[in-house]
């Protein structure tokens, strides 16, 4: 009993520190969760150009020169180093475009503070979606430019971006050139600026998972 009162103290830190390490050593031995890096073979075809439906590696965002709400030219250096959500939308849509723009809003509530995390909008009637237009809807929405770029441009350089970079939007067979059907896709993009995620942005269960999924991402690319 004397020796164990005398090395009483001893023997609670050595048991604390122990344990201390034994939780190190298990936390550095758990796998790192990262999301999956989306090729155009493993998409829906409906929304890949034919050109590259069977590539199955490399894939990137293409470079890009659009005009935000505020009559900017934004580039993919906009982007550079960031992580983004994107989305292909325009503004007098009267039915899905409602309930992603809200979705997206609640995204920008939860990364405003986040200099790593960014939100693009690409409007598929340019035609329309003039740049005052684009800036009324953001300041009726509550966009934050700093956060958020609505963009318009030409239509085939959007068509383009969104079914040979983002791999979401289908194309419009009753149209003429390059119309597209947008979806009700958000596109997470890493850094590297690869397709990290889908999720149906009008789907409440959909936007939880890509919050989700976007803290694994910052953690991956932004560990704190």
């Amino acid at each position: 009993m004397y020796i164990l009162k005398k090395y009483r103290k001893f023997l609670v830190v050595f048991t604390v520190v122990s344990f201390i390490i034994l939780m190190l050593f298990y936390n550095a031995l758990l796998p790192v969760e990262k999301l999956p890096v989306y090729q155009p073979a493993m998409v829906n075809f409906e929304l890949v150009d034919s050109t590259i439906q069977h590539q199955k590696k490399f894939h990137r965002i293409a470079d890009f020169s659009l005009t935000n709400q505020n009559g900017n030219t934004i580039t993919q250096n906009d982007f550079g180093g960031k992580i983004y959500v994107a989305d292909f939308f325009f503004t007098t849509c009267p039915s899905i475009c409602i309930t992603m723009t809200d979705n997206l809003l609640k995204v920008q509530e939860k990364i405003k503070n986040n200099p790593n995390v960014m939100l693009l909008s690409h409007s598929v009637t340019p035609e329309i979606d003039s740049v005052t237009q684009l800036k009324k809807y953001a300041v009726e929405k509550g966009v934050i430019d700093q956060k958020w770029h609505l963009v318009t441009g030409d239509k085939k350089v959007i068509y383009e971006l969104a079914r040979k970079s983002y791999l979401a939007v289908k194309e419009d067979w009753d149209g003429g050139d390059f119309d597209m059907i947008h979806t009700e896709n958000f596109i997470l993009i890493d850094p590297q600026r690869r397709v990290r995620g889908f999720y149906d942005g009008t789907d409440s269960e959909e936007i939880k998972r890509l919050l989700e999924e976007l803290e694994i991402l910052i953690q991956e690319y932004f560990p704190s």
